[in-house]
Parts: structure tokens; C-alpha cells; sequence
């Protein structure tokens, strides 16, 4: 079987660039060792293979289904590769020992998390929601919330899941019309309807915890007035077991292009078919304070949006390894000028197969090294020596999480999509993987926030919040690097002009889209400007690399030397007419008359 993660890549990342176990020295993780985190990564790599990705063709043809009982029914692999999962531990990863965690960095527990979401990314997708909201419940609950619901989630015997968007309100969140009334126990009856929810219903668990938004009335108009509620599947009774059926209900399976092991649902809240008490509308608790359900949510969303982009990295890298494999095995063609008489050549020997294989490989390892460094960000922020510290890690983390997202699903997206090409017409037939890796990743632009959206949130809120304090703090650190690399002689050196003038005319060019505060021209092209600062700061990444090659030697350091000569060569120039559109201001969108489609 093919591996669907390079073990080399990581050990380099992890080890030689990040020098993740500079962590060790820190009291939360004094308990680890090196010899810990490759125990995990060598478990997280075993189990992967061996139970998660033997299904993933089996799960993407044999779709859940719901039956006549509102239950849903789907094939027994998901749940034994899953039921083994916890039982490993592995749900424990970062979360605090004393309620039953390993306490590991999150660097560490995402390296390991992406070699399932390679192996089989629908499977994946339940552990995945399931910690992003006891981590939510983890930091925002009471202790009786905590103890009732993070503890089972960790523990595997729960998982989670977030309700957010509705049929009438997609992103827009503003516009929900879910409602919240309080009863004289302090709990809260939920009316309305949630549509799109991973994972929203299934017996994979003994019970399901529902992270739902929803207006308490009288709270106010828009996003202000919106509270967060925790709305389980099940009703604990006092020992804390899952008894009695909540006023949740299943309405439907939504049938999708890829990500099909992975139920989404539309949920119903409060319609009467469970009245637990006698009373109508799904039992649900508040998280935190009343009208500040949007703030906590985006703890849940924010870390779900960076490990969106691990999932479209890992996509990418498997059909990247798998694309290589087969360029490697399958003869074709001829070498150019070579007599017709001659035996076929691999695919590999082709320029143009290898221009294709470079090109998923400066893709597939970029992102993954952002998404490592966006992840030691984390482990920064909660574990800094000192506040000022810990305050630069999570700005410098809000800047990025928006490229962190959208940039892998665009771009591994792209890497699958060679992946077919390379193969061939093979590619396009599902006798091969990768025309599944490519339906599963084309999720990616569109969840957790889409491209359009996180364009407008990088360069309307990230780079101009607190006077433009996180652009600033970004820029130094990609100073840094152009300065370390300007010591370096050859390619580095060349690499460190090329990327310091990209991103000295970046920063310039966000100056004058904003010079005279006019939003809607600002804004117009936020997606332009999303992809230009993704790419620059995947060229970052890239340098970052080389620099922690230099002088190594070997065929994986010269790969790594190659293919950051690609990305710096095929890919950085691409950012040059983009910014000059982005500095003209234009307005050819924001002109456009809608009757002219």
C-alpha cells in the first residue's frame, strides 16, 4: 500500500525546521519526549492504514442512508476504524490531563490527525469535529458542562458536532432564524432548523453533541444577538449517561459530490416528535453569556478553518504520492528523439509529467508547512514564557488562518486535479483514487467559510485590525527570513530578493486599497488579494525550507532544493499581475449591471 503521508516530510518539518521538541522545555509538556510524539505519529500511521484507509473507496460508493425510522444506516467499517481510534487514545491528543488528556502539542496531534484525514478524510472528519468542540466546551463551559459533555467526547464514547448555517442562511449568519426560549430551570428550549451538518446524525457514538447558534429573543438584531447552545442528541440523566431522546430530529441526508462517509444533514430543533418533560422544543444549555455565542463559536470555527486546511493538504499529498507511484511504474511514450524502434519510457521521464509532479510537490509541502507553523502559533500562544509573546503568536495567528484555509483548498485542489492528468485516462475512471481525492478536496473552498469569504476577512478585518499591528508583525517575520537567507549564498540568496520585493509590494499595494477608506473598491478584488498573499507566504514557507536544507545532502534535501527552484520560478511571478490589478484599484466588478448576465 501506498503511504499517504511522507514520515520523512514530517520528521523534517517537525524536527529539523519547527524544532518542535524546543516545546519540552515548556510545563505543559514536560512529560514528553521525542520518543512520544513518534510513538504517536508511528500509531496515528498505523491505524490510518491499516483500518481508515482500506474503506474509503467502499465508504464513497456505499453512502450512508436514512431509514424509515429516521436512524441512519452505514457500512460497519467506519465505526470499527473509529472505535479503534479511541480506543488508542488518540481523541485525548492536546486537551488538559486533568480531564483525561495527553497533553501533547497541537503541532504534534495535527501531524497526526493529517494521516488520517489522507488515508480517509470522510472517516476522519468525525474525531475531527468532535475535538474542535470539546476544545470549545473545554475553554467556554462550566465545570458541570465539561465533566457531562467534554469528558465522554474525549474519551470517545461522544462526538461532536457544529450547527450553524440554516436552509435560508448559509454563511450569512446574521439571518438565522433558530430561537432559544429560557425555562425556569435555566435551561433553554431550541426551535428551528439547521442545514449542512457534518456528522450531524448517526450511531457511531453513544451520543451526539450539538453546538447550535440560535437567538434568544429580545437579544437584538444581526450577529450581536446570537447565543450558543449546547443541544445533545441524547438527554444525560444524573449519572451522566445518555437515556432519554432530545427534540432532534433527522430530516434529511444531503447527497454530495465527494466527503461521502461523512453524513450532512439537516437537522430539526423542537418539532414535537421528542418532548422530553412533556415540553416542546430540543433541550439545549447555554455556553458562556447570553448574545456572545458568535464570538465562542469562532474557537470552534478558527481552529476547524486551519484544520480544514490540513484536510485539503492531506488530500492533496496522498494523490500527490500516488501520482508519483504511478508516473513511476507505468510506461509511455517514448524519450524525445529516441528511434520509434526503442522500448516506452515511464511517465516520470517526460518533462511535462515531471513540471506536473514538481508542481504537486510544491503545493502539497508548502501547505503542509504552513499549517505545522500556523499549529506551533498555537502552542506558542498557550504555552509562551510571557504575555507579550503569547499575544504575537495569536496575532500573527489570526493573520494567517485565513491563507491557512483557503490557500491549501485551492492549490492541493489543483495538485489533485495534475494527479488526474498525470494518470492519465486512468485518472478519470475510479478504478483509480485519485478522482475521489479530487470530489473529497473540491469541499475545501466551500466550508468553514468560503474563498470569497476569507478574502474579505484577510484584507477587511486581519490586516487592518489594531491599526494594521498583525500585517506589521507578519511582514517582520518574513523580513527575518529574506535576511537570514541574504547570508546564504546561491539559490537562497536569489529566492530572499525575489520574495522580499513580492511582499514589500503587498504591503505597499493593501496601503492603497485602502488609501482613501473606500470599502467597496478596497474589497472588490479581496479574493486577488487572497491568493497573492497566499502565494508569498507559500514562497515564505519555501524559503523557510531551504534555509533548514542548507548544506544537507542526500535526495530528499535536493527535492526539497527543487522544488522550492519551482515554486520561486513557476508559481511566486503569478502574484505580479495580480497585485498590479489589486493596485489599480479597479472596478470592473463592482460596474458590472447584474441584468447583463
Amino acid at each position: 500500500m501506498t503511504e499517504v503521508l511522507s514520515r520523512r516530510d514530517l520528521e523534517f518539518l517537525l524536527y529539523e525546521w519547527l524544532d518542535v521538541t524546543s516545546l519540552l522545555s515548556r510545563k505543559r509538556f514536560v512529560e514528553h519526549s521525542k520518543d512520544t510524539f513518534d510513538a504517536v505519529l508511528d500509531l496515528s500511521a498505523d491505524i490510518a492504514h491499516k483500518y481508515f484507509a482500506p474503506h474509503n473507496k467502499k465508504s464513497d460508493a456505499s453512502e450512508p442512508t436514512m431509514r424509515p425510522d429516521g436512524s441512519v444506516e452505514m457500512i460497519e467499517d467506519i465505526k470499527e476504524a473509529l472505535d479503534i481510534y479511541t480506543a488508542a487514545g488518540l481523541m485525548a491528543g492536546q486537551f488538559d490531563e486533568h480531564i483525561g488528556g495527553m497533553q501533547l502539542p497541537t503541532t504534534v496531534a495535527r501531524a497526526a490527525m493529517a494521516w488520517f484525514q489522507a488515508a480517509n478524510a470522510a472517516t476522519a472528519s468525525y474525531p475531527f469535529l468532535t475535538i474542535a468542540n470539546a476544545n470549545l466546551v473545554a475553554h467556554y463551559g462550566t465545570d458541570q458542562q465539561i465533566d457531562d459533555y467534554v469528558k465522554p467526547m474525549i474519551e470517545g464514547r461522544f462526538f461532536g458536532t457544529m450547527c450553524l448555517s440554516e436552509p435560508q442562511a448559509g454563511s450569512s449568519l446574521a439571518d438565522i432564524t433558530t430561537r432559544a426560549v429560557e425555562q425556569d430551570d435555566g435551561s433553554y428550549r431550541l426551535f428551528g432548523t439547521k442545514m449542512w451538518i457534518s456528522a450531524g446524525d448517526h450511531e457511531l457514538s453513544e451520543n451526539i453533541v450539538h453546538l447550535v447558534l440560535a437567538k434568544i429573543p429580545g437579544g437584538g438584531h444581526g450577529v450581536k444577538g446570537i447565543s450558543l447552545f449546547i443541544v445533545p442528541k441524547l438527554l444525560l440523566d444524573n449519572d451522566g449517561r445518555a437515556v432519554e431522546r432530545n427534540d432532534v430530529v433527522l430530516t434529511g441526508l444531503n447527497h454530495k459530490m465527494g466527503f461521502r462517509g461523512t453524513t450532512n444533514t439537516m437537522l430539526t430543533f423542537g418539532d414535537g416528535t421528542h418532548r422530553p418533560d412533556g415540553e416542546a422544543g430540543a433541550v439545549g444549555y447555554l455556553v458562556g453569556e447570553q448574545h456572545r455565542g458568535l464570538s465562542y463559536m469562532f474557537h470552534m470555527m478558527n481552529e476547524a478553518r486551519i484544520g480544514v486546511g490540513f484536510v485539503a493538504l492531506a488530500l492533496g499529498y496522498v494523490g500527490y504520492l500516488k501520482s508519483v507511484e504511478y508516473a513511476t511504474v507505468r510506461t509511455q511514450g517514448r524519450a524525445l528523439g529516441a528511434a520509434g524502434s526503442s522500448s516506452p519510457v515511464a511517465l516520470i521521464e517526460h518533462p511535462d509529467v515531471r513540471r506536473m509532479l514538481l508542481a504537486q510537490k510544491s503545493y502539497v509541502e508548502g501547505a503542509l508547512a504552513l499549517g505545522l507553523y500556523c499549529s506551533m502559533l498555537v502552542d506558542e500562544q498557550d504555552t509562551a514564557d510571557n504575555e507579550d509573546d503569547a499575544a504575537a503568536a495569536t496575532l500573527l495567528l489570526d493573520v494567517l488562518t485565513p491563507v491557512a484555509k483557503s490557500w491549501p483548498s485551492q492549490w492541493c485542489l489543483e495538485a489533485n486535479n495534475l494527479a488526474i492528468q498525470v494518470h492519465g485516462g486512468y485518472g478519470y475512471t475510479r478504478d483509480y483514487d485519485v478522482e475521489q481525492y479530487y470530489r473529497d478536496n473540491r469541499l475545501n473552498p466551500i466550508h468553514e467559510g468560503t474563498h470569497g469569504i476569507q478574502g474579505l476577512d484577510l484584507l477587511g478585518r486581519k490586516v487592518i485590525m489594531r491599526g494594521g499591528a498583525g500585517l506589521k508583525l507578519l511582514d517582520s517575520r518574513i523580513t527575518a527570513t529574506v535576511r537570514r537567507a541574504e547570508t546564504v549564498a546561491g539559490d537562497a540568496q536569489r529566492y530572499a530578493g525575489q520574495l522580499g520585493a513580492t511582499w514589500n509590494r503587498i504591503v505597499d499595494t493593501t496601503s492603497t486599497l485602502w488609501e482613501d477608506g473606500d470599502a467597496a473598491v478596497a474589497l472588490a478584488n479581496s479574493s486577488i488579494y487572497l491568493e497573492a498573499v497566499g502565494h508569498t507566504v507559500i514562497a515564505w514557507m519555501w524559503l523557510e525550507q531551504l534555509l533548514a536544507a542548507e548544506g544537507k545532502i542526500g535526495d530528499f534535501y535536493d527535492g526539497k532544493r527543487h522544488a522550492a527552484r519551482y515554486f520561486f520560478v513557476y508559481e511566486l511571478p503569478k502574484t505580479g499581475p495580480q497585485i498590479d490589478l489589486l493596485a489599480s484599484r479597479d472596478r470592473t466588478t463592482l460596474d458590472t449591471n447584474p441584468a447583463w448576465f
